[in-house]
């Protein structure tokens, strides 16, 4: 009988341990960025509309650029969040993407991965290419919003010259709590 236990208990293991979350740092080029939880990773994926996947609101083309976009791992179907490109300055990764809407895409760049943190899933796109095409780097979302913006031409930070972003300061103060408590606050602490 304690024979007949210790195979059901060796059988039982696999079962109860958790599948390990796969490897995707072979043959990533991608530079580090000295991120915590940041981990090297190439993969392929589908370059899909966050919400029409989510909720079936699917305009054409991914909205145009108008949509946050998302990378649907063909390795394990897992959705990745793509919240930043290439570029030095704060900028997403959706302009880069928009151009690869439905298409299957190899990228490379640095998966976000901290237990503690519960952040899975989070990714920092720095190149990406079509089959055995070549390697592009996504470096282009300021250079398409002022494209779409050339009235905010000038120096400094594109976001300090964004109109949309002006806008919503102006309404909502700095903090989003309202101008009453940004004045409170810089009075507080200026």
């Amino acid at each position: 009988m304690k024979t007949l236990m210790t195979a059901l208990a060796l059988i039982a293991i696999p079962l109860a341990t958790p599948t390990l979350a796969q490897d995707f740092s072979e043959g990533s080029t991608a530079r580090s960025w000295n991120l915590f939880g940041e981990v090297p990773a190439t993969f392929e994926a589908e370059v899909v509309d966050l919400l029409c996947n989510l909720t079936g609101n699917c305009p054409d083309n991914c909205g145009n650029g108008t949509r946050q976009l998302g990378l649907l791992r063909t390795a394990d179907d897992v959705m990745v969040l793509p919240l930043k490109n290439s570029q030095a300055a704060f900028t997403g990764a959706a302009s880069d993407l928009a151009a690869y809407c439905g298409q299957t895409v190899q990228v490379d760049g640095l998966m976000i991965e901290d237990e503690d943190l519960n952040a899975k899933n989070l990714y920092m796109i720095q190149k990406i290419k079509v089959g055995d095409g070549e390697w592009a780097k996504t470096n282009q979302a300021t250079k398409i919003w002022a494209k779409q913006f050339p009235e905010a031409a000038g120096k400094g930070p594109w976001f300090r010259r964004d109109l949309r972003v002006k806008e919503i300061i102006e309404q909502e103060g700095y903090l989003g709590l309202g101008l009453e408590a940004d004045a409170a606050y810089i009075e507080e602490n200026f």
